[in-house]
């Protein structure tokens, strides 16, 4: 134990994965719980978070169980949220070279919190071990959590009579709240609210949850009519610092191999994990913006 705290302090990247992986694991034990609630067996439960290891797609899951609803009901939002994870195995696919077999096996490790960590750091070797790092640490704290929060629901003889089922919205509502910041995010949260209340007295349970999707719509028509300011003077393709054939401007910044990677291995601007480096003008260095 000694050892390993050492070695956290001494790599940060250790002691972020360590911590992000103790505040995932209070959320596994919140559903240990509401899974038990739901009437799934602890044995039930730990196999889910076992194998599904999303814990958005496991609430949502959970809660469409919970209101009474059935399997195939509780599988399309919980499926819905999931699809987000194909789009991060993409970004992070120059960060984890390798074999197929080896690929499988870090596809499972493709979350929220893994593609933050990765996506954070300055270098691909750095990103693989942050990743890792990440996932293994989140992936046993889930677990352990899940199962103390089964076994602690399990005792109980109801938890619904301790109120313990209103933890699901709770819990769903503080992994939803991020990302309100989102262009659109607010327009489409208050139209999906809106079809699923109007549903809720008339559909069978899970349906308005299911059908409150559509609400992307207004948020994506009202995120593209905002416009995006104009560029200021001089930073425009027709004012912009003058870029050499491999992609270095005058004030030195970063060239970009044919193939789009900087020297350090990172995708270029066009695809790249969230960072786009411009030549700073008239110095000598390189602004990097998130």
């Amino acid at each position: 134990m000694l050892v390993t705290v050492g070695a956290m302090a001494r790599d940060p990247i250790l002691g972020r994965a360590a911590g992000i992986g103790l505040g995932v694991g209070v959320y596994g034990v919140s559903f240990g719980v509401l899974a038990v609630a739901a009437w799934m067996s602890p044995a039930q439960a730990c196999v889910m978070s076992m194998l599904v290891f999303t814990g958005a797609s496991q609430f949502a899951f959970v809660g469409v169980l919970a209101a009474g609803g059935g399997a195939v009901a509780a599988l399309g939002p919980a499926v819905m949220l999931a699809l987000r994870n194909a789009a991060y195995g993409l970004s992070l696919a120059p960060v984890l070279p390798g074999r197929l077999r080896f690929r499988a096996v870090a596809a499972h490790l493709v979350i929220d919190e893994t593609t933050a960590m990765a996506r954070a750091q300055e270098s691909p070797a750095a990103s693989r071990r942050a990743f890792l790092a990440t996932g293994v640490s989140v992936w046993l704290c889930w677990n352990a959590g899940t199962l103390l929060g089964a076994l602690l629901g399990g005792g109980l003889s109801d938890p619904r009579a301790f109120g313990l089922d209103a933890m699901f919205p709770a819990a769903f509502l503080a992994l939803l709240a991020p990302q309100l910041r989102r262009r659109g995010a607010p327009a489409a949260a208050a139209a999906g609210a809106v079809l699923a209340l109007v549903l809720l007295p008339y559909a069978p349970t899970g349906v308005p949850v299911i059908a409150a999707l559509a609400g992307v719509l207004p948020g994506l028509l009202l995120a593209g009519a905002v416009r995006t300011p104009d560029p200021p003077p001089g930073s425009g393709p027709s004012g912009g610092p003058a870029r050499s054939p491999g992609g270095s401007g005058r004030s030195g910044g970063p060239a970009r191999s044919p193939g789009g990677f900087d020297r350090a291995g990172w995708p270029g601007a066009a695809g790249g994990p969230g960072e786009a480096c411009q030549a700073g003008e008239g110095g000598s260095g390189s602004e990097v913006r998130a």
